[in-house]
């Protein structure tokens, strides 16, 4: 598959999958399936409140991902997918690395929409994995603007549906060096949607592309826990900014996890965790996460001591 040159200077939004006991074994099946991709670090937080607890980091053709072993508290569904960009202008070969990266995914997964041309491309297919994480493959227009290879997709079903361009206009109003991309609607007569409603949009937030979209039928399902979007803070006044604008659910705040006000999921992480994750002593790390699980917004400064065992 192509890789997309993308690149910027600061932290890409990093989505986090909560898995039950297997977030390693489907990291390793991750980077197997795509081109381009690696594992950068794995751990382990011992004695939290769903046992010790590994964690993965880990890179899919240039979007970061991390993923944890947290217990069977929430499961994936299709709200939060991933559409994964094969642009035939740059590959010749998009079209066979699509089919070969929707047989990996296919094989124990589940097809949401079948691997055919659609209206909108010549080549797509929806597929939820072995692991119940979803994706979307898209042969892309080659004329048309470029995209990073992946790109995390929102899709504002049940309560929220027909949120979905509030939901832009709100995030880009958040984070800075925001812009809307692309903008599909949907037209009259396709009930139950709502017409002038997303059928498609996208829109780059800090250096994140995401794409959102509204699906107004008899789904049972919405965000959850399951896939949140981690956003890397190097200082405790973007900790601190972030947190006072997205949180919604005072309930749902603990260990640096909030909830917006449609309910999508996200996290508010200090880039320095990572650092005494890797750097530490099993003691230093105990105290860490001792230190962590009371909080509700991260306190890199009480953190730091903690390390440090001051």
């Amino acid at each position: 598959m192509p890789h997309n040159e993308w690149e910027m200077d600061t932290p890409k939004i990093t989505p986090h999958l909560w898995f039950d006991d297997n977030a390693t074994e489907a990291a390793r099946f991750y980077v197997a399936a795509f081109a381009d991709s690696r594992i950068t670090s794995t751990g382990m937080i011992r004695d939290t409140p769903s046992g010790d607890c590994d964690i993965v980091s880990f890179e899919l053709t240039g979007q970061p991902f991390m993923a944890i072993s947290a217990g069977p508290l929430f499961k994936f569904n299709p709200s939060v997918s991933f559409m994964v960009n094969f642009d035939p202008a740059t590959d010749s070969a998009a079209r066979a690395h699509l089919d070969a990266l929707w047989d990996q995914l296919s094989n124990g997964g589940t097809v949401l929409m079948p691997l055919d041309a659609y209206p909108f491309s010549q080549r797509f297919g929806w597929i939820q994995d072995k692991y119940g994480v979803s994706w979307q493959l898209i042969l892309t227009n080659p004329e048309g603007e470029p995209r990073p290879a992946i790109i995390p997709a929102l899709m504002f079903t049940r309560g929220v549906a027909g949120r979905a361009e509030e939901s832009i206009d709100f995030y880009c109003s958040v984070f800075k060096d925001s812009k809307r991309g692309a903008t599909v609607r949907y037209p009259a007569g396709m009930e139950p949607e709502q017409p002038g409603t997303l059928m498609f949009a996208d829109f780059l937030i800090g250096n994140t592309w995401l794409a959102a979209m509204d699906s107004a039928g008899p789904h049972d399902f919405t965000f959850n826990e399951a896939i949140s979007l981690l956003i890397p803070c190097d200082a405790q006044a973007d900790i601190d900014y972030y947190w006072d604008k997205l949180s919604a659910d005072p309930q749902a705040e603990q260990c640096g996890w909030l909830k917006d006000k449609f309910g999508l999921s996200w996290q508010v992480w200090p880039t320095a965790m990572g650092e005494m994750m890797s750097q530490g002593t099993p003691e230093q790390l105990a105290r860490v996460t001792k230190a962590l699980l009371p909080m509700k917004k991260c306190d890199l400064a009480a953190l730091r001591q903690a390390f440090e065992g001051r």
